[in-house]
């Protein structure tokens, strides 16, 4: 079960991210600041923070800031009662990887908590083999026993997300809330594009095989 880490300064807010979160199936703890979540994160393990920015003794940004320089790569979902692009901007240069404004619509939150924690599985994983293909997320590698090559990032995790589920049916909108991100303006023409892209790389491989589910979307099968 993912463990989540909520550091919100206003108690009322808090509680109702931890109640939505924990019959979404997630085991939640709340905090009011940034201190108070580093203090946590030294006695236990969690897999996706979700932070607000205006917090008193450390705000969002310091602690962002912390954890990257401490090298913790846990994923962070930003929170702020500001709806401007330079709260963004510092919000993604500190490390963010995710943002939202308050008010929170949280069945989107629920929603975004999901696509942040499945990136981070993958990133986690790190490696996938189908067959005698082999995928490295750290160097965005794929090796078959005739060639290696080096893909471009969105290619390889689009793979690597398909490939880790075999047979599984993913919709063209899924694949790009899990790979672009929600905030991404492109159509889902763009994961259309990519598929081809790595029909045509892959089309002698005797592993797997990309199968178009028409009108809905794409999958990874074990040839």
């Amino acid at each position: 079960m993912f463990k989540i880490l909520i550091a919100e300064d206003d108690k009322e807010l808090r509680q109702l991210f931890q109640h939505v979160l924990t019959k979404n199936g997630y085991t939640v703890k709340g905090v009011s600041d940034g201190k108070e979540a580093l203090d946590a994160m030294d006695s236990d393990y969690y897999d996706l923070i979700i932070s607000d920015i205006m917090m008193p003794v450390m705000d969002g940004y310091e602690l962002v800031s912390s954890l990257r320089e401490s090298g913790i790569n846990t994923p962070v979902m930003m929170i702020t009662a500001k709806d401007a692009f330079d709260d963004m901007r510092l919000g993604f240069l500190s490390g963010t990887d995710d943002f939202m404004v308050k008010p929170v619509n949280v069945n989107e939150m629920v929603l975004r908590v999901g696509a942040l924690l499945r990136r981070a599985q993958m990133i986690n994983e790190r490696r996938q083999t189908i067959g005698s293909t082999l995928m490295e997320c750290d160097s965005l590698t794929v090796t078959t026993p005739k060639e290696s090559m080096v893909l471009p990032q969105k290619e390889f995790m689009l793979l690597y997300k398909m490939a880790s589920f075999p047979g599984k049916i993913f919709t063209r909108q899924q694949l790009m809330d899990d790979i672009w991100g929600y905030e991404n303006e492109s159509d889902t023409h763009t994961v259309d594009v990519h598929i081809g892209r790595l029909r045509e790389r892959f089309r002698e491989n005797e592993d797997f095989r990309i199968v178009t589910i028409r009108g809905v979307g794409y999958k990874v099968v074990k040839a």
